[in-house]
Order: C-alpha cells, then sequence, then structure tokens
C-alpha cells in the first residue's frame, strides 16, 4: 500500500492508496503512529479516497489509532469515506467514533480554526463566542 502525506494548514492528511487489508493495515498503522506519537499534532486527517477496501482488522486497527490518538490529545477524522465504508461504520457502530468530511477543505476549516500553527508546533486557541 502507497501512503502519502500531505499538511494542509499545518494538519497532517494521509492518503492511502488500495486495500486496508493485509500487509496494508499494518503500513498504515505505522504511519498513523509516527503521527500519534512523534508528531504532537492536535489533529489527524486520513482521505480515504484511493481505498477501494477495507477489512474488519482494519476497522479495528483504526478503532486502536483513535483510542490512541484520544489519550494524546489528537483527534482523526475521515475524509472522502465511501458508501461501502460507511455502510461498515455504521454497521459496527464506529460511525459516531470518528468524525467523516466530504473533502480536505471541510476537515480542515472544521479542526483548524482552533488551533495556531507556529513553526510547525500547534497552539490551542479557545473557540470563538458566539
Amino acid at each position: 500500500m502507497e501512503i502519502t502525506t500531505t499538511l494542509k494548514r499545518g494538519i497532517p492528511i494521509l492518503e492511502p492508496r488500495g486495500k486496508i487489508a493485509g500487509p496494508g493495515i499494518s503500513a498504515l498503522r505505522e504511519k498513523l503512529a509516527l503521527w500519534i506519537d512523534d508528531a504532537n499534532t492536535p489533529y489527524l486527517l486520513i482521505d480515504l479516497t484511493e481505498i477501494r477496501k477495507v477489512d474488519s482488522s482494519a476497522l479495528g486497527m483504526l478503532l486502536n489509532a483513535h483510542i490512541n490518538a484520544s489519550q494524546k490529545g489528537t483527534c482523526i477524522g475521515l475524509i472522502n469515506v465511501g458508501k461501502h465504508i460507511k455502510n461498515l461504520l455504521v454497521l459496527t457502530r464506529l460511525a459516531n467514533v470518528f468524525q467523516c468530511f466530504q473533502t480536505a477543505d471541510a476537515a480542515v476549516l472544521a479542526f483548524a480554526p482552533t488551533a495556531q500553527w507556529i513553526n510547525g508546533v500547534s497552539k490551542q486557541l479557545p473557540m470563538a463566542s458566539p
């Protein structure tokens, strides 16, 4: 599995391609762990546009990544969740665990207003009052 990473307004977006099954699970787990453990980022996005298949082990890995991320203060969001994957998330009752977004721009807009990035380090800002 090929996984590229881009930064948009300081928020890392992982873009896996292919199947999140078998060896692909380990590759994505390792990449997620690097960002969760080492980058000290409050937000992490996974763009599922190019994912053709997700199995139950992949869902378990995503759930574990979510738990690890939450313990370190990182929120994981999913972008471009296809119908098949969305159905799996609903069936496994994980749909409420992950924030899902239609586009990367929508995800970044939802996350970025609460963070200020200085020299690659995120500093949390309070949300503006209505």
